[in-house]
C-alpha cells in the first residue's frame, strides 16, 4: 500500500497496526516511494563459531567416498 507522508502522519497508529499485522506500507512523497513500514522482528543473535564443539563427532572416514558411489553420481554406474 502506498500512502503519502501527510496521510502517514495523520493515520500513523492505523498504519503501524496494519504493518504489525503483516502488511507492507510504502510511504511516498509526490508519488515517489521514500520509506517502507514493516512489522518489527527481533534480530537473532549472531552465530557463534564453535558452539557445538565437543557435542558432535565425525567418523574418521567421513570424507572417504567409494569409487562406485562417485561413479553413480556422475552417471557412470
Amino acid at each position: 500500500m502506498l500512502v503519502n507522508i501527510h496521510e502517514a502522519k495523520t493515520h500513523l497508529s492505523r498504519l503501524v497496526e496494519q504493518a504489525a499485522a503483516g502488511e507492507e506500507i510504502i510511504i511516498g512523497k509526490a508519488g515517489r516511494p521514500m520509506a517502507r513500514l514493516v512489522a518489527f522482528t527481533e534480530r537473532r543473535k549472531p552465530r557463534k563459531p564453535g558452539a557445538l564443539k565437543g557435542r558432535i563427532r565425525l567418523a574418521d572416514d567421513f570424507d572417504e567416498t567409494p569409487e562406485s558411489l562417485l561413479d553413480a553420481f556422475e552417471g557412470g554406474g
